[in-house]
């Protein structure tokens, strides 16, 4: 489709602001590793909160939504509004632990909380296996929307979008390092949202949506508008609520939401001012992540599946793409193209904006790990500040390119999606409990993770070949059994192999005052008084952390309810809402 003179002129005027701060931001960065990696450690709660909501807030992800409500209906986003427990516990128990560590990345743990070569081993192998293997499919999958979005929009064929956005994207990254990446996230989330919403405005009152009203009452959607899995239909509840409410939310590690915290999200909590500032950005961050942003999303799906009610007629209206690549979550860049000149260059931007965003925070983060986790680490801990930051840009621009090339290979986001959480599964428990529990050890997250990406491997590629059982198994059911033989086998390791030594557990209390419940023994035997290490209440947190959990579920569901009309649903749910509130301000100073 062809771009007004507006819509192009909206477009350029955000890439020109997205590359002065790049510039603005150059001089301050380049002088070492803190600056580079983690903005001077002095960002208040409100930047790191909306920083993280940018970087989630992804170009891909709308797609993956827009695949899921066609797929699915709306009760299929529970395979991610589950995550909302994860990202809770994080705020309420894990963020002040991270910012009390005073680590450069949340690598550097291993050899805060384990000791000797296992450690080592751990923070190197997982430096590169994170940073540069697995950060590279996500940047691939976030690439993948961007090719949609361009060839449903501009008719941009894939390599030319991949190297304008990779090049881009890189320029300001490469550059500011992460304060200009939090910075651009700033400016890139109030586009996207403004734009994301506008788009839904406008596209549910198009003639052949014909409003909110005449979309709810389509018959054809009934079954799609549901909150919860159809009643009787067991196996989708076993698929969209029971498993990720009951199992997936702790057992399994996927990015932005890693049980415990981790990855972006604790570069984010280290680069705050203070515990409290870590904790108010994760709370913002899940608050927005789950309770603001959907709605949007969803409804535009929904119209979609009027518009375009299967994948023959996606296929037909773009006849130019490849069948490969229009799959269902080519229906969110394909309802965009019926957007009027100014809102089309406003949304179009606000897409950019969000796979900018997140493909910024993956590059810095990514090098984060690769420089001070492996580079320095292992290569050459006598760098100086100026050459760490320069391997930085190196390692950036290296993630860049071999992400562009594998973008080009993949078919739709869910599949993706489905790949990261399988090698993930039964990682997650040991993630939580290594903070409380003296036993675990650096042999028992080396099992976790190599039992969970073999037997993802085998589950998904090597059994279905020899077996027809394995073959026509659930995604679902193919989770809940690598998370079966996954948790089962770490723990027998751990237990199986010697414990950290003492000296060790000493320092990593002393240093972080984690609850002590799973060390009193240690502390007994070296005649440590535990009254002496100070830490907050877990109960209290735990509290806060369902309180919350209740708030933003009800945000989520209330706002469903009057999108729906359903006055009587709605007000219960913003009762629960008040009710979770005075809770979380009962709590305030207990948790912050």
């Amino acid at each position: 489709m062809n771009l007004s003179i507006l819509d192009l002129s909206i477009v350029i005027a955000f890439f020109g602001i997205t590359v002065v701060i790049g510039v603005l931001t150059a001089k301050k960065a380049g002088k070492g590793f803190n600056e580079y990696f983690l903005s001077g450690r002095d960002m208040p709660w409100w930047l790191l909160g909306i920083s993280m909501v940018a970087t989630t807030f992804s170009a891909d992800t709308p797609n993956l939504v827009t695949n899921i409500v066609r797929q699915n209906g709306v009760a299929g986003n529970w395979v991610w509004w589950a995550f909302l427990l994860t990202g809770m516990l994080t705020v309420f128990v894990y963020a002040k632990l991270w910012r009390r560590s005073g680590i450069d990345t949340d690598l550097g743990f291993y050899e805060l909380r384990y000791g000797g070569k296992g450690a080592a081993f751990l923070r190197g192998f997982r430096a590169l296996y994170l940073g540069i293997i697995f950060n590279i499919l996500v940047l691939a999958s976030v690439l993948l929307a961007g090719i949609k979005i361009s060839a449903t929009m501009l008719g941009m064929g894939a390599v030319e979008t991949v190297i304008i956005v990779s090049a881009i994207t890189l320029f300001y990254t490469v550059l500011g390092g992460l304060r200009s990446v939090i910075l651009t996230d700033l400016f890139q989330f109030i586009i996207a949202m403004v734009g994301s919403i506008w788009a839904a405005v406008y596209l549910l009152n198009l003639p052949e949506v014909g409003g909110l009203q005449n979309l709810l009452q389509n018959p054809e959607l009934q079954d799609s508008l549901r909150l919860l899995p159809q009643p009787g239909a067991a196996d989708a509840w076993m698929a969209l609520f029971i498993i990720p409410l009951a199992v997936q939310w702790w057992a399994v590690w996927y990015p932005g939401a890693e049980p415990g915290g981790g990855g972006y999200i604790a570069q984010r909590m280290l680069s705050a001012k203070n515990e409290p500032n870590a904790v108010g950005a994760t709370l913002l961050f899940n608050i927005a992540h789950y309770g603001l942003r959907p709605w949007p999303w969803i409804l535009i799906a929904l119209a979609s599946l009027v518009v375009f009610p299967d994948l023959e007629s996606l296929r037909t209206a773009f006849p130019h793409v490849d069948e490969s690549v229009a799959q269902d979550d080519m229906a969110y860049p394909a309802m965009l193209t019926y957007l009027p000149a100014g809102l089309l260059g406003l949304v179009l931007a606000s897409l950019v904006a969000a796979l900018m965003s997140t493909l910024s925070t993956h590059l810095n983060w990514g090098a984060s790990y690769a420089v001070n986790d492996f580079y320095k680490r292992f290569i050459k801990p006598e760098a100086s500040e100026r050459e760490l930051v320069t391997m930085g840009r190196v390692f950036t621009l290296f993630i860049m390119v071999v992400a562009a090339f594998i973008a080009l290979k993949l078919e739709n986001a869910l599949q993706m999606f489905h790949i990261i959480v399988m090698i993930g599964a039964g990682t997650g428990l040991i993630f939580i409990l290594r903070w409380f529990w003296w036993r675990i050890n650096a042999a028992g997250e080396i099992a976790a993770m190599v039992i969970s990406f073999v037997a993802a491997i085998s589950i998904n590629l090597i059994l279905p070949e020899h077996f027809a059982f394995f073959d026509n198994m659930p995604d679902h059911y193919r989770i809940l059994l690598v998370v079966a033989v996954t948790t089962p086998g770490w723990l027998i390791v751990t237990l199986w192999t010697p414990p950290e030594k003492d000296e060790v557990l000493l320092d990593f209390v002393r240093r972080v005052r984690p609850h002590l419940a799973g060390f009193i023994k240690v502390l007994k035997r070296n005649g440590v008084d535990p009254a002496d290490i100070p830490t907050s209440s877990f109960s209290k947190e735990l509290t806060a952390m369902f309180a919350g959990v209740f708030v933003v579920y009800a945000a989520l569901f209330g706002t469903g309810f009057v999108i729906y009309g359903q006055w009587l649903q709605a007000a219960f749910a913003m009762a629960v809402f008040a009710l979770g509130v005075a809770i979380l301000l009962r709590f305030k100073k207990a948790v912050f």
